[in-house]
Formats: C-alpha cells, structure tokens, sequence
C-alpha cells in the first residue's frame, strides 16, 4: 500500500466519525485492520472507511458485532464490501431483524396487559412465567428467554 492511500487513525476518526478508542475496539474485534509504520504508528487503508460505514449501519440496526465480523469475513480476502456485498449481507440479516421486531412487538404487547391486569403473581405473569411452565422444573427461583 503506498502513502497516498493510507490513512493515519487520527483521518480515519475524523472522516468516519467514528473515535479513535473505537477504532483500536474494531481492530481488536478484527472488524478492521491496520499496519504499523517504522515508527509504530498505525495506518489504515482507505477501503477502511467504508467498512466503517457498514459496521455502524449494521450495528445501527442491531446486528451483534460478532455477526458483522463473521459477515465481513466472508469477503475474499477481507476486502471492502460492494453494494452486491451489502445487498447480500443484508438480506441475511433481514431475517434475523424481523423476528426480533416479532419478540419485541409480542413483548410490548404482553407488558401493556400484564401492567393493565395488577396481578404480581409470579406464577400467572405472562412475562415471568409464560403458562405456568416453570412449575415443571421444581420449586425455587428460575430464568426464561422465549
């Protein structure tokens, strides 16, 4: 990579918005890489902005980083995403994206009749124990996810 198209962490702050402790986080992530200088400086180059671009759009909508790594990663050789690449990481996203609107939907949903019902019985809340299902594994506290 020549000088020309490299960027120091301090550009790439500033031109992506993104902070530089953010930066070094991503790169620890392996979200995106750098090298070092002779002077142990690091150096991005330029496609870094627009991963920047597709990390924060991702995880503006609630994708894990672990699946945006996991999904950059299946770029060859870990190259910037094209607006085909976008396109298909999206759409395996969508998926994930509208079952979770499903759950959080069905949650609002149940939270307004459980706080409109006054019951705080923890063995017919619909939020804590959804049917009643925990009597089935004994006496004593328990933890659900749907």
């Amino acid at each position: 990579m020549g000088l020309s198209s490299e960027l120091s962490v301090g550009h790439v702050a500033e031109r992506s918005g993104v902070a530089v402790s953010a930066l070094h986080f991503y790169e620890s992530k392996g979200l995106i890489h750098s090298h070092r200088t002779a002077g142990n400086q690091r150096r991005y180059g330029r496609d870094t902005l627009r991963r920047l671009a597709v990390i924060r759009v991702a995880q503006r909508v609630g994708i894990p980083l672990a699946t945006i790594r996991e999904a950059l990663a299946t770029l060859p050789d870990n190259r910037t995403p094209t607006r085909k690449d976008w396109m298909r990481l999206s759409t395996r996203w969508r998926e994930e994206l509208d079952e979770r609107i499903h759950q959080l939907t069905r949650l609002r949903d149940t939270l307004g009749e459980c706080i409109g019902c006054g019951c705080l019985s923890l063995e017919r809340c619909r939020l804590a124990n959804p049917g009643d299902r925990l009597h089935e594994d004994g006496a004593g506290a328990r933890r659900w996810e749907e």
